[in-house]
């Protein structure tokens, strides 16, 4: 299964054909850039491509009503004064004799993706569509907005497909009030609408409500019987939603952290926070309205080693030419390859995994191995052979990312020689998660150039501000909050272009919390994962890690529990350490109880 993307080019035709400064934005070149713009970069050639196909009466009427589709039918046929008077009727909008057979491709093609992902021909997809739909409501276009296309996916879904529960995460300068109004009395299609001015400046600061929001709403982790509402939202510039259906924020435009922005999204969480478990052990206090620089006894914070003060590595590259970058390189033949010293076979693994059969040279390897003495043994001096020519494929573009295994024993040492050989050989910020009983190389340079996280530590320590510990959340949330709270804004941050993963002795994790640790973490780098493994581990956790560095989704973690005491007092510890040095960790954390 692979990603699809729908089109169809017909959907350019509809234009404005009078003089309107509010809608002559909406134009033929808001569809066309977008796709100009997956071609440049490589990425069209790599999805399946779908024609848009038209949205029957029957379905424009799951969410429209039959007079109203009445009427956009009836605009084939209208002249240009007859369109302009229809069109001053509703709000920012405006029509064309193409306009029902553009809208009515815009929703097919919600529609035809649903059923390509529901019935297994795709994992995932994007719909290239216009005119847009979230603002479009029943019985009146505005907006720009014709047809609700996602509202009637959504109801396609659970019509069609039997789905029961459905999550419509709506991001736009404007509120999404159409999806709202449709949706707001039923209690199986949660929505969350982002608004920002400047979708940037939420990016440190929003995806952990919506991650932890999207996975209770999964879990069925309401306080309140579903379908409970509680007012509603109205669509004005301020973050107090009302109906835990529908989690609603209005960031302001800046840099991260944006102040305003956390304090609106702070007013959501904790306008939320009574009818959603994992918000309601944490500190919904006000935000400040500016950063503050000291503690709260009024000194200023400590600065850890590494941090202003210390040499560091160049600073990041902006998000956009990081992604020129990454996207920009001819993507590897052969996505997710694993290299095992002795495959098992009961290991099973998609077909586009590959299982490594080369090793680096053995001078080459044994120069390597050479200042370890547990890799002297005749195993662990293969498997790192084996990880060393993984490693170069990942770097030189071949593979996208890997599974080595090593020997308990030389589990330490291999690691080491890992982030030696990714920063002499082109990565110039490499992320290090190592779980379990794994220390810190101590010959590894204090230049900013690595970030090591240990989950599994003894205690939580942040001995610099590119070395931090702490102990493995014995809870599933426990473990979500470190994750979200700790893992992913330090990784964000960071902007690493190689990533890391050593499950060591003593990882103590199951399956499903080492795929969704994983899977959180392919989104840096632009995918290069390398996840080491003992090789002890059992053939399943290689074969789901596999699965999820390839774009499956990670398993169920199964029923949510509460974060213990000890899990939030040693991430709130680590984060109060780590925030000066940190502005991804400048808002509120995110805890899931």
């Amino acid at each position: 299964m692979g990603t699809a993307l729908v089109y169809h080019e017909d959907m350019t035709a509809t234009r404005l054909l009078w003089d309107d400064p509010e809608c002559e934005i909406e134009r033929p070149e808001r569809l066309t850039a977008a796709l100009d713009r997956l071609r440049q970069r490589g990425l069209e050639q790599r999805c399946l491509r779908l024609s848009a196909r038209e949205a029957s009466k029957e379905e424009l009427g799951l969410v429209h009503s039959p007079e109203y589709v009445s009427l956009v039918r009836k605009t084939q046929v209208l002249g240009e004064e007859e369109l302009q008077a229809l069109s001053g009727q509703f709000d920012a909008i405006y029509f064309h004799p193409s306009t029902f057979h553009c809208a009515r491709l815009a929703a097919g093609a919600g529609l035809q993706l649903v059923d390509a992902v529901l019935t297994g021909a795709v994992q995932n997809g994007l719909a290239l569509v216009r005119p847009p739909g979230h603002h479009s409501q029943r019985a009146a276009a505005n907006g720009f907005c014709v047809f609700n296309n996602v509202a009637i996916a959504a109801a396609h879904a659970k019509q069609k497909h039997g789905l029961h529960r459905i999550l419509i995460v709506d991001w736009d300068v404007h509120h999404g009030q159409g999806i709202q109004y449709l949706f707001e009395d039923d209690p199986r299609s949660g929505w969350e609408t982002l608004t920002t001015w400047l979708p940037s400046c939420t990016c440190c600061s929003h995806w952990p409500l919506s991650l932890t929001l999207s996975w209770c709403w999964s879990q069925q982790d309401l306080t309140q019987p579903s379908g409970t509402l509680r007012g509603k939202c109205r669509p004005r510039q301020s973050a107090s939603p009302t109906s835990h259906i529908c989690c609603r924020c209005w960031p302001a435009a800046g840099s991260a952290p944006c102040w305003s922005a956390l304090e609106s999204i702070q007013s959501a969480r904790a306008a939320q926070a009574p009818y959603w478990k994992s918000l309601q052990l944490q500190d919904v206090t006000p935000v400040p309205t500016s950063p503050s620089t000291h503690s709260p006894e009024g000194r200023p914070p400590p600065l850890l080693p590494g941090g202003p003060m210390c040499k560091a590595a160049a600073p990041a590259p902006a998000p956009s030419s990081l992604l020129d970058q990454l996207c920009l390189c001819p993507a590897p033949s052969v996505r997710t390859t694993v290299a095992l010293t002795a495959p098992d076979i009961t290991l099973v693994l998609p077909p586009d995994v590959i299982q490594q059969e080369g090793s680096a040279l053995r001078e080459e390897t044994e120069a390597w191995a050479r200042p370890h003495e547990s890799l002297a043994r005749e195993e662990a001096l293969t498997a790192l052979g084996k990880l060393l020519y993984l490693l170069d494929g990942m770097l030189d573009g071949q593979v996208n990312s890997g599974i080595a295994a090593t020997p308990a024993s030389a589990a330490a040492a291999t690691l080491d020689v890992a982030i030696q050989r990714g920063l002499s050989h082109g990565a110039q910020r490499l992320l290090c998660v190592a779980l379990g009983q794994l220390d810190r190389p101590p010959d590894l340079a204090h230049d900013g150039r690595t970030l090591w996280l240990n989950i599994g530590g003894k205690e939580a320590a942040a001995l610099s501000m590119f070395h931090v510990a702490t102990p493995l959340p014995v809870m599933t949330g426990g473990f979500l909050s470190c994750i979200l709270g700790l893992v992913l804004p330090l990784a964000y941050g960071f902007q690493p272009d190689l990533v890391l993963v050593a499950l060591g002795p003593g990882h103590g994790l199951q399956g499903p919390h080492a795929a969704l640790l994983a899977a959180m973490l392919r989104g840096l780098a632009g995918g290069r994962v390398l996840a080491l493994l003992e090789e002890d581990s059992t053939p399943q956790l290689a074969g789901i890690l596999a699965r999820v560095l390839r774009g499956e989704a990670p398993p169920s973690l199964g029923p949510s529990s509460v974060a213990s005491p000890e899990d939030v007092q040693a991430l709130m510890y680590l984060r109060g350490q780590l925030e000066p040095q940190w502005k991804m960790l400048q808002c509120r954390p995110h805890l899931v109880v």
